[in-house]
């Protein structure tokens, strides 16, 4: 994906040819049976029920992600990286025939060594493994088992030369007018969290609805993207890790978070491979550092502070999300990072990344509910 990424960069007219790209993307999938590509839901959902991931969503994902990547595609990386380590896990499973609940945790352990791998935080991977299948009920006896694997991805990663990135920023005083600033970064990025994984959905539906042809639908959006990154410049191209680096040092554009949102919408919907974790991240980062100069905050400071509150709003995982910032940014200001989290966990109500999440116990009473994100 680095190879993509560098390539696309020091060879900008790739982009042109992002509609052609996604024509050969759902070629792919078409000949290999996955027509209609469940995702990253279908590796939640495996895990509460039998469903059976098919192995060859491994290498497609791999390949799909790196053609979006490589043409300018608006996507992240973790969802080629949640889905090869589920679908390779899910095969192992099959062919030491282990029982379905060795399997499940099995394929939790793949979902929480790739995601290690790819993000340099072994925690933040365990325990995301084990908090997003089922919103409220943590699955303890995979702890050990994931924690080994996060911890052994991240020793291989090491290995090949990849250095987990951390982010220095300055925290200001504990006091209440800061908590308070906190909280209501808070309750923007849960509305932001809300309106992403609204329009994700809906666009996808939508464009489901009205162009069925799956390869007219990905040349459509492939078309939309190019003349998007004509009009507005390649910063929301790929998955913007260089982008999000600025706003942990002070310096995007205001307008940055509004324009990612759009340009990871019509990719993902669209039917491009990759992720949307990492455009959540810039989409947060971005937002945080507009608000932190609105209120007159360490803007590097408040974009550490929306990249992990809207994380936590669109894949509804408090815990994980603290730990993030912990891993990320430090311990340091963990009050203000519980601060935000908790708010956009609570005001981003039932919407989510992946529809194929659950929701067990309601945000805002001591009630079973058990139904699945919008």
């Amino acid at each position: 994906m680095e190879f993509a990424t560098e390539f696309r960069t020091g060879h900008s007219f790739m982009v042109y040819f992002l509609p052609v790209a996604g024509l050969v993307i759902v070629f792919l999938y078409s000949i290999c049976g996955l027509k209609n590509d469940p995702g990253t839901n279908i590796i939640i959902t495996s895990i509460r029920t039998e469903g059976k991931i098919p192995v060859r969503m491994a290498p497609l994902i791999f390949i799909s992600a790196f053609i979006t990547h490589l043409f300018g595609g608006s996507a992240g990386r973790e969802g080629a990286a949640l889905q090869i380590g589920g679908g390779l896990s899910a095969e192992i499973a099959r062919i030491l025939k282990m029982d379905e609940r060795n399997g499940n945790l099995l394929v939790m352990c793949g979902m929480s060594g790739l995601f290690s791998a790819l993000f340099g935080t072994p925690v933040t991977a365990t325990f995301f493994a084990m908090e997003v299948i089922s919103v409220g009920v943590f699955y303890y006896s995979a702890i050990v088992p994931c924690f080994f694997s996060a911890a052994v991805a991240l020793g291989i990663s090491h290995l090949f030369g990849i250095v987990p990135v951390t982010y220095k920023v300055a925290i200001p005083d504990i006091s209440v007018t800061n908590i308070a600033f906190a909280m209501i970064l808070g309750v923007g990025t849960a509305l932001l969290s809300v309106v992403f994984c609204y329009s994700l959905h809906k666009l996808s539906k939508l464009l489901s609805a009205k162009i069925k042809n799956n390869y007219i639908r990905i040349f459509v959006c492939g078309c939309a993207i190019v003349i998007l990154t004509a009009v507005f410049g390649t910063d929301y191209n790929g998955a913007g890790m260089n982008i999000i680096a600025d706003a942990m040092s002070g310096t995007t554009r205001p307008e940055a978070f509004a324009l990612k949102l759009l340009f990871t919408v019509i990719t993902i919907a669209g039917g491009y491979k990759g992720g949307e974790i990492v455009p959540s991240f810039f989409i947060g980062a971005t937002f945080g550092n507009l608000f932190g100069t609105l209120v007159g905050l360490p803007p590097q400071f408040t974009a550490a502070l929306g990249l992990v509150s809207l994380f936590c709003g669109v894949v509804n995982c408090p815990v994980t999300s603290l730990l993030l910032s912990i891993e990320l940014f430090g311990g340091e200001g963990i009050i203000f990072f519980a601060a935000a989290c908790s708010v956009s966990y609570i005001l981003s109500g039932y919407y989510g990344l992946y529809t194929g999440q659950k929701i067990m116990y309601s945000k805002l009473h001591s009630k079973y509910i058990n139904r699945h994100t919008k």
